[in-house]
């Protein structure tokens, strides 16, 4: 790009953590594709970069941060979390405002804590406000601050959360909850960039960054009435949608191995191990609560779990009621894992291993109806077969 600044770059690499590509894509390159390379995937990567190429002459120039930023707590390698990895190396450089959507427990505060990581806020402050968790009289002094005597109990006066981020970032999680009155306010400060404390009667200024969320349809409030539209666009300048646990099952092995390493630490436990037949129930339940409840029920085994291993009897009815007979899972197990090691012994990745190949001789090793079963893309299942060096014969 230094020499040939109006090319397009198109990375392919083996990496698929978080951190690769986010820096990829901050350091300029158009995409970043993951071997094993999908064909599908990269004609049309293609295709945009030309598209892109003969739309514009202007160079594209994206300076990089000197140091990686310390993102460590997203998980996932699905095509969607790749998608948002993108996203986020490419806005972080930018102060353009973020609007990031997604039902609750998807981790939404996770990707506007990764942006922030990315940008050149990195050192600032990240103020979350919860702005449906007090009532608007509460909400306002907490955002913008008050003046001593500005209410009853004012007795000093309170520095606003918008002052605080100045130079960092400040995300408005439940945005969609704020009053008329609260939004007019809001329009305001992404607007001009100044506000008024309760009580005050001198405008302050924020060159804070605003990075918004919600999981309720900004549409339907608009036509109800109760949310402003032209706050609504200057929110949505940027939009990440986060996709459901349901629609990215192919995360769910990851996020189970790095959510029992954080509860294993947090309670001084060594729960590492997970039987087959509690991996295949994870992955099949739709897990409406999404990432949080997936959190939730593995801190409870972890806690509750009198060995090493999470086995079916420590999780809740609505999830193990899935669970096939054990006779079942061990016949299949005999024919899969040449060892004579029982489900007591296996790591999350024995697991991943035997399941998918009794999947692959369930069909016989057609790989069409295996990412079916399993939930995953092509591509992912390929990597997997050659990382386990399985059987993928038809």
């Amino acid at each position: 790009k230094k020499e040939f600044s109006n090319s397009r770059i198109i990375m392919i690499t083996a990496f698929h953590d978080m951190n690769s590509t986010i820096q990829a894509m901050k350091d300029g390159a158009d995409d970043y594709i993951h071997k094993p390379i999908d064909l599908s995937e990269l004609e049309n990567s293609v295709n945009k970069a030309l598209v892109s190429f003969y739309a514009s002459d202007d160079d594209i120039t994206i300076d990089s941060l000197a140091n990686d930023s310390p993102l460590n707590s997203m998980v996932g390698s699905s095509l969607a979390m790749r998608n948002i990895y993108k996203t986020i190396g490419r806005v972080a450089q930018s102060p353009a405002t973020v609007l990031i959507t997604g039902e609750s427990g998807t981790g939404k505060e996770l990707v506007a804590r990764a942006i922030h990581l990315s940008s050149d806020r990195a050192s600032g402050p990240f103020i979350a406000i919860n702005c449906a968790a007090l009532v608007e009289t509460l909400l306002e002094s907490d955002m913008f601050g008050h003046e001593k005597g500005a209410f009853t109990g004012a007795v000093n006066k309170q520095i606003g959360k918008f002052s605080l981020a100045n130079d960092g970032t400040i995300f408005l999680d439940e945005v969609a909850e704020l009053s008329l009155t609260m939004q007019a306010k809001l329009l305001r400060v992404l607007q001009e960039k100044e506000f008024i404390s309760v009580g005050g009667k001198t405008t302050q200024t924020t060159n804070a960054r605003v990075i918004a969320a919600t999981n309720i349809d900004f549409s339907e409030q608009i036509k109800k009435g109760l949310f402003r539209e032209d706050l609504f666009y200057r929110l949505q300048v940027v939009t990440i949608h986060v996709p459901p646990l349901r629609e990215r099952r192919d995360d769910i092995f990851d996020l189970t191995q790095a959510l029992l390493g954080r509860a294993n630490k947090e309670m001084n436990r060594n729960v590492n191990r997970v039987s087959v037949d509690v991996m295949q129930a994870l992955h099949d339940y739709d897990w409406p609560g999404n990432v949080r409840e997936l959190e939730n029920v593995l801190v409870k085994s972890v806690a509750m779990s009198p060995r090493d291993i999470i086995t079916a009897d420590l999780l809740p009815e609505k999830i193990s009621h899935q669970i096939v007979a054990p006779c079942d899972s061990d016949n299949n197990i005999e024919q899969t894992h040449e060892s004579t090691t029982d489900l007591d012994t296996l790591s999350i990745q024995d697991v991943e291993k035997i399941h998918i190949q009794r999947i692959l001789n369930s069909t016989k090793g057609h790989k069409g109806k295996a990412c079916d079963i399993l939930g995953i893309s092509r591509p992912k299942l390929r990597r997997l077969i050659k990382q386990y060096d399985l059987s993928d014969s038809e």
